[in-house]
This record gives C-alpha cells, structure tokens and sequence, in this order.
C-alpha cells in the first residue's frame, strides 16, 4: 500500500528511512579497545546471538522491502556491520545475501554494502561480493604504529599486515568493483603527515575519517590540554589534501566545503536523518553511536517480527535526529556555522542531567577545522579535480584526456599531486625505518609553516628514487645502513622558505646537494657532517674549521665548490638540467658526468630551441611539458649509439636524453619520454593492464615479444610520435618527405600495437577504454601546426 502522508516537510507523520545497518554478527575477531560496541557504557550486545538467524534476516528483509514499496523509494541502502560481518563465513553470507536480494531486488534498486576490520577477507568472499554487487569498506587508522595503537587481538598482536592483504585484494582489477574505502578512527597521538600519505597509499575510492566517539561526561583526550587538538590534526590532514589536489573524496571535508555533500555524512550537517539499525536478534534500533551515551540508549523496544519501519522511524529517539536546526540546543541555533557542523554527531552532544540538548563535545575542533577549511579553500588548488569516481571507478574524464595522447594542465597538474602523495608516503615508511630525527621534524613544521617550500623539494624528481632505493631492505644504505636523505631536504626547504634554522647535514661523496638548488663541493672525509644554518638571504655551511656563505642574491660571487643548477628558461615553466644529483642515476644507463658552464649553456640553448619546436608541431604536447616536465638529464655520450633518451617510472617530472645539438630531434626524443612519464603515473592511480596474464606480444619497434604493458608503454609514446612527424610532413619544406616516411611507419606500428593490446584479452574494463580512445585518436584528423 503506498503512504499517504506525502513527503517529508509536508505535515505526513511517516518518515521514509532509506539506510539500514543489519548487524549480521554479534561478535569480532579483534579487540579493539576504541570500539564503541564493546568498550563503552552500553552492554547490550553481551545478551544477543552471535549470528543474524535466516528467519530474521527474511523478516528483515521483508519489512525493508515493505517500506521501500509503501514509499515508493527508488534505492535502500543496507549495510552489512558487527561485530565482524565475515565471522558469518562464506556459506552463510551466501545465504543471507541470496535473501535480501531475493525480497528486494524485484522492488527497488538495493545497494549492499559492508563494513570490515578486513582480517578474514580472502578470495572466496572477494568473489560471492562482487557477484552480489557488494562495496566493502576496511578500517585502517593508518600507518602500522598508528593501526596498532587501538586495533590489535585480544592477546595484543598486531592486525595491520592482515589488513593491509585484504586492501590489496580490494585493488586488484577483479575486486576493485568491490572496494567501497577506508574508515580511519582518529587518534590525535598519531601522526597526521604519516597517517595520511599511508592511507592513500592503500589507493581508497573514498576515506572516512570519524571523530572517535565520546561524550560530555567520557571526554575525548586533549594530550597536553590543548584546546583543539582533533581540530587541528584534521586541519593539517586537510591542508595536505587541497595541496595535493584533493585526490581521493575524503567525506568529512567535502561535506565541510561551502556548498559541500549534503547528507553525506551522518557527522556534520543539518540533514535528517534516515539510518536505522537491525540487531542480530532482530530489534530495531537508532544509530550505533548512541551506545557510547548510556547502556541502551540505542533500544527503541520495537523488533522486526512484530513492528514495521515506519513504527520504528517514529521512535521519538530518531524523530529528534530529523528536525534539522530547529531541534538544535540554543547554542548550537545561535552559532554562524550551524549549517555547515549541524551540531556535530548526535551521540557526542550527550550530557547526564540535559541529555542530548548541548553542543558537541567536539563543537570547539569543528569550529576550528571549519575555520581551515574557510581559510584555506579547494579553490585555490582548482575547484574541481579528476579523480576516482564515487563508485570506485576510475574517473573517466582523466582516461579520456589522457588517452588523446595529450593530457591538459589539469590532468598533470593530478598526475603531478598523486605522485607528490606517493612520494610522501614513501617518505612517511622511511621515517617509521630510519626513525625520528630532528631533521624530521623540522622539515615537518616547514610543511605547515612553508608548505609551498616543501612541496617544491620533495617534487624534485629524484626524491623518490632515493627512498625506493633505500626502503629495499637488501639496498646498501639502507635503514640498517645509514644515509638519510631528509636533512638535505629539509635544509633545501628552509633555503627556499627563507627562514632561519640549523640542520646537521651529512657529507656524501664530497658534498652536499640540496635539491632543487645546486651542490656544494666539501673538501672534507667521508663520513663528515655539516651544520648548515639557513637565513633569509642564504644559508652557510660549516665542518670543523671549514666555513662556506652561499647568498642567493646572484650578484653575490659563489664561494668555492658552490654549483647552483642550472636552469633553462623555456618560455614559461621553470626547468633545470640535472646533471650533479647522484640520485639521477636511476635510468638504467650511464648518465653524463657534470658538465662544464659552457657544455651547460650549450645543452641550455638547444633544449630552449627544442622546447619550442614542440610547440611549433603539435601545440597540445607542448602545453603537456609545460604542465609537467621540470629536469632533463644529460646521458652519458657513446658513439656506438649516439641517440638515446630514457624515462624512469619513480622519476616523475624528468627524462633524460643523450646530448645531441639538433633540436628537432631533441623535440621528438622530450615528446617520446614524457609520454612514457605520464603514462606511468597514470599506472600508479589506475590498473590498465592485468598483472595475471603471462601474454607476450609481438611489436614492430622490437625483435622480442613484449609484455602488454610494455606494449602500451610502446603503443603511446608512439601515438604522440606520430603526431609530430605528421605535423613535419604537413609543413610542406625541405624535410617533409622524410616526415611523411617517419609519420607513415610510426602509425603503422601504433594501430598494429593498439589492435594486438585490443584483442590479447590483457586489459581491464578500464583498459580497453583507455587503449579504444587511443586507436579512435590515431585515426582521428590531425591538426595542421599554423
């Protein structure tokens, strides 16, 4: 029968619930000790079944069902939550999820979705979720000291390796369908700059970060009494993530943003709402996070056997959480950001004496992190981003762009910020290896104090390079080795941010290189090391008796072994010849030793040269190095084989080429190894290829079959090369019949290549969107350069 009493807001007395929580089973597997269901006042679960009968999950079921045809509502959204939902095993979630889609399927549109610690996700559930169209979500508070913090067994061992395998199963291209997100418990004793880069490291569709649950009369900690802390650690979680570019939905600052998700979170907001919850012995309640307040606080009396969903949606309990601002304590009414926190989750507002009717015991963090978020805009990094859709999906605009062979400013202004994420990240694992420095530290108060100057050295291309070489724990210098990268980059971060500090700074191979800005040349044993001391104009360099001032006034003479880099202005963005980093020598292939000034300013004067021949051919590819190329590395010159070029896929924002003074060919060989630069930064954020498949395939440009990735690698630096030898041979002078030759053969091996990777069954879904845009793109007309 359908209800009459009309939408909300119109005076009906039904209200429509479009969220259920089925707690499936009663019990976990860990022994959290943050748990708002067993640690806290209420107890209630201790006299439930372990396990959610078939006869209740049917009668569940059934009222959903029943609801959603009253209503007429075109989706529910059903939860599977503990307890642990896969202490249930596979058979038995089989059956429970054969029941809900069986009642609900024929009525409405049903997305399932489930919570997990993740310990026992295995293949086998993999596969029955997504065949039901099941989205997992996995907590994870972060990186393992932070994980272990609260998420431990009950004999005290650690669950972080356990679920960091069930988040790997989640990205793999058979599951990932299947991979919902992470929920991360907020503890202001971990660290925020290591606990954010090692959730994005677990590459999540979305991230939950939930405040952890308290009230006025159990308070959350404040180490040290400060007034904000959650505030502020969520500020600084929040600062990185606009530098970043936003690249992953995070729910709470999207919901904090102006004009941000309405509803989409139960946490802040003045949104109804419309989730209630169904226990293992079938009895309604309100939201689990009442369970903190007082020992039933969540009980509503009313069971699913012998009361409907809208008896249960009139409980006056979840009536009071519908009424928007109005039903608000006078404080939170007359506060100017009312709409924005919504008075903050309804369960952290509880007092003993008046109940629900305070502000949150949060309100003071919200006001703080709603005044960082104000103070900080989105905007200011681009008010949107291409990133991983709601579902999961890669964001189809990214592919599309990218697929072109082009990729505008703001799709490498995206491959740029996540592989700052990922080089982050690495640097967090570095820390948790090496440990805590005051280095370390001081390059993290710079990133809140300077974060533009940090962010500007660890984009250095060589950064990551260094920390994945020395994160192998069979790589000399590693953790157990000695050799730490993070002084140099924190003394290089405070010379750019122009503030005053010291840094101990070792001594490698004769010097000291601060990247981004040159290398100075010590005169002093291995093993030394320097105290360099920053200031506004400079910084100087001590070592015993040794004493060296580099100013960065460049009217000042250098002092002795000083080499700044050198930097070559191409029109627009800033880019350097890297030829003293040791870190460079990463390509597989000997690199040039340092050059000399005039060797410098001749390689200067041709990449100038080249930079616009690129845009003279094919605009589109020079607006690409625009946005993202940012060093070119002399390789080392062998007349045996005197053009060579490379690409590194842990250097993002560098390529190198061997030394030749012609810029038209220098122009092809940048094009070639950036299109191989952007392609493996888009690998890192999507899987194009299927890792399983053992297939080789046979190309034109090689005598070996290749792997497709290898393949595609190939196929779209050649749809760019293409593209340029077409425009050459369209230019009607002296070289266009050579042009026309060279464009004729490189499309002849990219449509070969693209039809091989099309048919060889080795990409995923999103694959063979990527590499179909690629084949409509090659046959597309090209555009004749003016």
């Amino acid at each position: 029968m359908a209800c009459r009493c009309g939408p909300p807001g119109t005076g009906g007395s039904c209200r429509r619930i479009t969220q259920f929580v089925l707690k499936v089973h009663s019990r976990c597997d860990l022994s959290c000790d943050h748990c708002y269901v067993y640690q806290h006042a209420d107890q209630t679960w201790r006299g439930r079944p372990r396990e959610m009968a078939p006869e209740v999950v049917r009668a569940a079921a059934g009222r959903i069902a029943e609801h959603a045809a009253a209503h007429g509502l075109p989706v529910v959204h059903v939860v599977l939550h503990g307890g642990e939902p896969l202490l249930l095993g596979v058979a038995r979630m089989r059956e429970l999820l054969t029941d809900l889609r069986a009642a609900l399927d024929p009525l409405v549109t049903l997305d399932l979705r489930m919570q997990t610690n993740g310990v026992l996700l295995d293949p086998a559930f993999c596969d029955l979720f997504v065949e039901f169209g099941v989205k997992v979500g996995v907590s994870l508070d972060g990186d393992r000291a932070a994980n272990d913090r609260h998420r431990r067994f009950a004999n005290g061992a650690s669950s972080h390796h356990l679920v960091r395998r069930a988040l790997a199963l989640l990205r793999r291209p058979g599951y990932r369908s299947s991979y919902a997100g992470i929920l991360c418990t907020v503890d202001v004793r971990n660290d925020p700059d290591a606990v954010y880069p090692a959730l994005l490291a677990e590459r999540p569709p979305r991230i939950d970060l939930l405040l952890p649950h308290a009230t006025w009369d159990s308070p959350p900690p404040r180490p040290g009494g400060a007034a904000t802390p959650y505030g502020d650690w969520l500020g600084r979680i929040y600062r990185r993530w606009v530098d970043d570019g936003r690249p992953v939905p995070i729910r709470l600052f999207d919901a904090l943003l102006p004009g941000g998700t309405v509803g989409g979170t139960e946490a802040v907001g003045t949104a109804p709402a419309d989730l209630v919850v169904i226990e293992t012995d079938g009895t309604w309640e309100q939201a689990d996070s009442l369970k903190v307040a007082y020992h039933g606080a969540a009980g509503t009396g009313l069971d699913v056997f012998g009361h409907s969903v809208d008896e249960a949606a009139g409980h006056p309990g979840i009536v009071a959480r519908q009424g928007g601002v109005g039903t608000l304590c006078a404080t939170c009414r007359a506060c100017p950001v009312v709409d924005r926190c919504g008075g903050g989750l309804y369960a952290h507002r509880h007092r003993a004496g008046t109940g629900f009717d305070n502000p949150s015991v949060y309100c003071a963090d919200l006001r703080k992190l709603i005044d960082t978020v104000d103070a900080y805009p989105a905007r200011r990094h681009g008010s949107r981003s291409a990133r991983p859709d709601a579902d999961g999906a890669p964001s189809a605009e990214l592919l599309a762009e990218l697929a072109t062979g082009h990729g505008g400013s703001e799709a490498l202004r995206l491959l740029a910020a996540t592989q700052l994420s990922i080089t982050r990240a690495l640097l967090a694992a570095w820390r948790d290896a090496a440990g805590r420095t005051d280095a370390w530290d001081l390059l993290a108060d710079l990133d809140a104090r300077a974060p533009g100057a940090v962010r500007a050295v660890l984009r250095h291309p060589f950064v990551r390079p260094w920390l994945v070489r020395h994160l192998d724990p069979s790589a000399r210098g590693g953790p157990a080795g000695g050799g730490d990268l993070v002084p140099a980059l924190a003394a290089a971060a405070a010379v750019r941010a122009r503030v005053e500090t010291e840094v101990a700074v070792p001594v490698r191979a004769g010097a000291i290189m601060l990247p981004t800005l040159g290398r100075l040349s010590l005169p002093v044993s291995a093993g030394e090391t320097a105290v360099l001391r920053t200031s506004r104009d400079g910084f100087r360099v001590r070592v015993g008796t040794l004493d060296r001032a580099v100013s960065l006034d460049p009217a000042v003479p250098p002092p002795a072994g000083w080499r700044p880099t050198h930097v070559v202005p191409v029109g627009g963005p800033e880019v350097v010849i890297e030829d003293a980093d040791p870190e460079r020598d990463c390509y597989g292939q000997p690199v040039a030793p340092r050059l000399d000034e005039p060797a410098a300013g001749s390689w200067g004067r041709t990449l100038a040269r080249a930079w616009r021949v690129v845009h003279r051919d094919v605009p589109a590819h020079g607006a690409a190095l625009d946005a993202g190329l940012r060093a070119v590395v002399p390789l080392a010159s062998d007349p045996a084989s005197p053009l060579r070029s490379a690409t590194a896929r842990h250097a993002f924002g560098a390529v190198a080429v061997t030394g030749v003074p012609d810029p038209e060919t220098v122009a092809v060989l940048l094009v070639h190894e950036w299109q191989h630069a952007k392609l493996g930064a888009l690998l890192d954020l999507h899987d194009l290829v299927d890792p399983a498949p053992s297939t080789r395939i046979p190309v034109a440009w090689r005598p070996d079959p290749r792997p497709p990735e290898g393949v595609l690698q190939g196929a779209y630096a050649h749809l760019a090369v293409t593209e340029v030898w077409r425009s050459r041979a369209d230019a009607d002078g002296p070289g266009a019949p050579a042009a026309r030759e060279h464009a004729e053969r490189y499309l002849a091996w990219t449509r070969d290549a693209i039809d091989a990777l099309l048919a060889s069954g080795a990409l995923t879904d999103p694959g063979e969107r990527f590499v179909g845009r690629m084949r409509q793109a090659l046959e597309e007309p090209h555009v004749v350069r003016g």
